[in-house]
């Protein structure tokens, strides 16, 4: 029992469901004050996260990361209690043990290990963390940062901790994310009976010409650093639920996953151009959840990188792909954010587990990254 997995377990074993965080933070609270940070809790509405630091001079290197988890779904379908740890064939099995109690773990042993070799090490650690990271997203890190803002305190590197290796614990870093852009489109017609069309106005047959020209069409061929922006209907709803009436209201559910060769704005654009061309009675309701935001290569990149090739011998690709994190909220202040943490291939999941040496692979990777940008 490693340091980091025993306190993985203990995380893992609090159903910190969003927004509900279960004590996880005052446990992460206790071991960073007994080595000397200062903590700011700061709530809003239903919502704890903290804001802590060691040290008080430029760089600043954040931490960042959420303590909720998911849902479980149906405990009966997991092979183990989601919120009663396990191990089994060298995994830690748990709701979160991957996404990312883990992590939160990894970050807090990297420190304590750091500290003690660096009592006075250069500028400041810090710890930015939530626990509405898997929720709306809207009393969480967002506010956090609002608040740093307001009052002018930056962050100059940000490692948040989300799992983003694919194989190997490190074999991708994330050093940026698409943008995000849902939308619901609600398209007008006339309800009727079928057997009298002429009478009605489907809104099915009308916006289906439309719908096919949205997810046919090509948006952009993405660039060096990122993918080409993507379009996803993931829902659509019509009608009364019987064969004989023509439904007078049709709703699509969708979303844009965007490069920086978009804006939002310009996303808009093109498609409310598109619906009006087929001539459709129709609104749409937007969403913005985060513009793309990159990292270029550079101070934390290179360390995390080196950190990476010292530990493990192996050489990290760097990667914009994946869903959106907290990070969308930290780069547009200006800091250089990086996201690095285990393996991702059960996050969200049933019996969603993380390897055992993972964990201290990962903490070690951390401890290194502060070695070479604080040691």
């Amino acid at each position: 029992m490693s340091d980091t997995l025993d306190l993985a377990i203990d995380l893992i074993s609090r159903d910190s469901t969003t927004p509900v965080d279960a004590g996880c933070q005052d446990l992460m609270i206790a071991r960073l004050e007994a080595i000397g940070f200062k903590t700011e809790r700061l709530r809003f509405d239903d919502v704890d996260n903290f804001w802590a630091k060691r040290g008080d001079s430029a760089p600043v290197l954040a931490f960042a990361g959420h303590t909720d988890v998911v849902p479980t779904g149906p405990v009966e379908k997991w092979d183990s209690h989601p919120f009663k740890p396990e191990i089994r064939d060298g995994q830690l099995y748990g709701r979160g043990a991957s996404d990312m109690k883990g992590s939160l773990a990894a970050m807090v042993t990297a420190c304590e290990r750091f500290v003690a070799v660096h009592p006075n090490h250069k500028g400041t650690i810090a710890f930015l963390i939530t626990s509405d990271e898997e929720g709306p997203s809207i009393n969480g890190t967002v506010k956090v940062i609002e608040t740093l803002e307001a009052r002018n305190e930056k962050i100059d590197y940000c490692l948040v901790c989300e799992p983003s290796s694919s194989k190997l614990a490190g074999d991708v870093i994330k050093n940026g994310r698409r943008g995000s852009l849902n939308g619901v489109l609600t398209v007008k017609g006339k309800q009727g009976h079928v057997a009298y069309p002429q009478l009605a106005r489907n809104p099915v047959h009308q916006a289906a010409a439309a719908i096919a020209e949205l997810t046919t069409e090509t948006w952009d061929n993405g660039n060096d650093s990122f993918p080409p922006t993507t379009f996803q209907v993931s829902n659509i709803n019509a009608g009364t639920g019987v064969t004989n009436v023509i439904p007078g209201e049709l709703e699509v559910v969708f979303n844009f996953r965007f490069s920086t060769e978009q804006t939002d704005q310009g996303l808009r654009d093109r498609v409310e151009a598109m619906l009006n061309k087929h001539n459709l009675d129709y609104s749409i309701n937007w969403t913005l959840s985060g513009h793309p935001f990159l990292t270029a290569e550079g101070a934390l990149v290179d360390a995390a990188r080196d950190a990476i090739k010292e530990t493990n011998g192996i050489d990290t690709e760097l990667s914009t792909s994946g869903g959106t994190s907290d990070g969308r909220f930290i780069a547009p202040t200006g800091a250089q954010v990086l996201e690095l943490g285990p393996l991702n291939a059960t996050i969200h999941q049933v019996n969603e587990c993380v390897g055992i040496d993972e964990l201290d692979t990962i903490s070690t990777y951390y401890e290194k990254i502060m070695e070479k940008l604080l040691g």
